[in-house]
């Protein structure tokens, strides 16, 4: 029989089945399906002159590192896949005179509080690689003495020398590639990932001093099951880790062909299994003494990102959830994405493309979006039932200087039916995302946002 509620007395799975529909994750409110490829109407170089007028308001920053020797046929990211690690010899060229583009339009005093490398594998770099890029952008960005320097990480692709690069370059958070620790899920996804790996990088992690490690995992891929989900976790709460991303499979093979691999062999589990899932995942973290950030982050109560949720300071960017408000976003890379308070835009995804530009003598932007008043507005509303799972109306009319709950007392009613399912909870006052709703934070923030319907097929499910 399929159980109707989880392992954790606050979610209900069948309200999880119930409402898992296709929709936005909200790095970003306008979400990257609306940006346009008129560049032009952006206006980049006067909202970066806008955004540099001042000295002291923070950035972040964000350095996408695409290669990796193997496609994982799940991913649904940005990747070159080669095995030769000269390639980015040439790449981290191109991003050096990325950033000398930049330069002109950057205050260099601003503090750099932030700082993340993604990919692809960062860790496809090479140590004295990775020295050099720590080099550039420190010869380009005054960074603060506390910034936050991040990086993803493939075990299969570490090693100590790896580790002691990035803790001179600043490196104390990393976010480890795991995803499933069972032996034949590993083969159904072409990564072969032995547990010793894992266990070998957060020796070296802690050894050199990180203080922050995060495990990213997914559920609903070939051949899992309940079970095996739970001896994953079971292996990798073993190691301790101060954060974990347990991340819905996203299966849309229509933009990543690789995935149509996993229609011919037909092991996907159903969207039932997938729920179990779900619920024996955010289950055991619970039951372990992780809170439930929201979506699909969870963390140590000591945990930074915990205290910012209580405190009610939690942000969230294209990066995911942060505890830096106010910091810009600055990328570089091919595929990688900035935002000031005035406008999104983001680099070719494109190599070829991203080089060209960049040897022409123009910043390598692709796309992007400026945003309307409404727009922020609405990013506001978002990101705060996303980040504090509630509305307060009074602060919101201020802040915005009207009466918020006469302006969207049309999306405030269409919530009736999430109140009546004790998802929220209304009163003349203000919302509230209740328990039982928090796996279903996107569902109540697409109630506030006109650019979800009809757009199913350019997102992934909630759930």
């Amino acid at each position: 029989m399929t159980p109707t509620t989880s392992l954790s007395a606050s979610l209900d799975l069948g309200l999880v089945r119930k409402y898992s529909v296709a929709g936005p994750r909200y790095t970003s409110y306008p979400p990257a399906t609306r940006f346009t490829s008129d560049v032009g109407s952006v206006r980049i170089e006067d909202a970066l002159a806008e955004d540099n007028a001042s000295p002291d308001r923070p950035i972040s920053l964000y350095v996408h590192l695409p290669f990796c020797e193997s496609r994982c046929w799940y991913c649904g990211c940005t990747t070159v896949i080669t095995r030769d690690h000269d390639r980015a010899n040439a790449y981290l060229d191109y991003v050096e005179k990325e950033l000398a583009l930049y330069a002109p339009y950057l205050n260099p005093h601003r503090p750099a509080t932030q700082l993340h490398f993604g990919g692809g594998t960062p860790t496809f770099l090479t140590p004295v690689q990775l020295r050099r890029l720590g080099a550039m952008l420190h010869k380009h960005f005054t960074f603060a003495p506390d910034a936050e320097i991040s990086v993803e990480i493939d075990p299969r692709q570490l090693t100590l020398a790896h580790v002691e690069a990035l803790r001179d370059i600043g490196a104390r958070r990393a976010s480890l590639g795991v995803q499933d620790t069972n032996p034949k899920v590993q083969a159904a996804i072409h990564r072969i990932q032995p547990h010793s790996l894992n266990e070998q990088a957060f020796a070296w992690l802690r050894g050199a001093g990180f203080t922050s490690i995060n495990v990213d995992l997914i559920y609903g891929l070939p051949l899992q099951t309940p079970e095996t989900i739970r001896h994953t976790i079971a292996e990798v709460l073993a190691l301790g880790p101060d954060r974990l991303s347990v991340f819905s499979y996203a299966h849309v093979p229509w933009l990543k062909p690789t995935q149509k691999i996993f229609d011919k062999t037909g092991q996907l589990p159903d969207a039932e299994q997938k729920l179990t899932m779900f619920a024996t995942a955010h289950g055991l973290l619970t039951q372990a003494g992780y809170i439930d950030i929201g979506l699909d982050h969870f963390a140590r109560p000591d945990d930074e990102l915990a205290r910012a949720q209580a405190a009610g300071t939690l942000q969230r960017n294209f990066q995911g959830y942060s505890t830096h408000a106010g910091a810009s976003l600055y990328g570089f890379g091919m595929s990688s994405i900035s935002s000031t308070p005035e406008i999104y835009f983001q680099n070719f995804k494109t190599l070829a493309e991203y080089r060209s530009a960049i040897d022409a003598g123009r910043l390598p932007v692709e796309r992007g979006l400026r945003l309307t008043d409404e727009d922020r507005r609405r990013r506001t509303i978002i990101m705060r039932v996303m980040c504090d799972r509630r509305l307060d109306y009074a602060a919101l009319s201020r802040e915005f200087g009207f009466d918020f709950a006469a302006t969207y007392a049309r999306e405030i009613a269409s919530l009736a039916d999430l109140e009546a399912d004790g998802i929220v909870r209304r009163t003349d006052s203000g919302l509230t995302v209740t328990p039982s709703g928090a796996p279903l934070l996107r569902i109540v923030a697409m109630r506030f946002d006109p650019t979800s319907y009809g757009a199913a097929k350019q997102h992934s499910q909630t759930v």
